[in-house]
């Protein structure tokens, strides 16, 4: 049994599930500017935990994140920058 955590991606988490995050990477999306700085600015920010609500279909795109008391829809290319700590 490892004592290490399994940290993943935002984006790869289910439906339901928790995490706390861990780290922000930054963007390589042309379109993404300084998203790691805006998803911080919206409360992605390590040690915040953080909630699946619902995967979009078809393909799970968007992904409805609750932060704190507020939720935001995310692309998956946005939520594969936030590594975090799944619960």
């Amino acid at each position: 049994m490892s004592l290490a955590p399994q940290l993943t991606t935002l984006d790869a988490l289910a439906a339901g599930r928790s995490a706390t995050v861990i780290h922000l990477a930054p963007s390589q999306h042309a379109a993404g500017g300084d998203l790691a700085r805006r998803l911080m600015e919206l409360g992605f920010v390590p040690g915040e935990r953080i909630r699946i609500l619902k995967r979009g279909v078809p393909g799970g795109e968007p992904l409805a994140v609750k932060v704190g008391q507020s939720t935001f829809a995310l692309r998956r290319f946005e939520a594969a920058l936030v590594t975090v700590d799944p619960e």
